[in-house]
């Protein structure tokens, strides 16, 4: 996630926001938790990966309106 922003600006916006940390972190979890079970390495129901998936998405999208907020209010000031 965020694979086109500057890793530099990533990291500072982790270091600076404790809420957007804590979502990257959940949100690098379940990515790793749905990639092993879609491989078979994480024994896990479809109805649990489903809603796995569903998670992970809304939180890229919080992360993305949060990462869009933190650079529009750069560019004002």
């Amino acid at each position: 996630m965020f694979e086109d922003q500057q890793r530099d600006a990533v990291e500072a916006l982790k270091k600076a926001d404790a809420e957007f940390r804590r979502l990257y972190q959940k949100h690098t979890e379940l990515n790793s938790k749905v990639d092993n079970a879609e491989i078979g390495v994480l024994p896990v129901d479809d109805m649990t990966l489903s809603s796995m998936k569903k998670e992970k998405l809304q939180i890229k999208e919080r992360l993305q309106r949060m990462w869009d907020d933190h650079h529009a209010r750069q560019h004002i000031h």
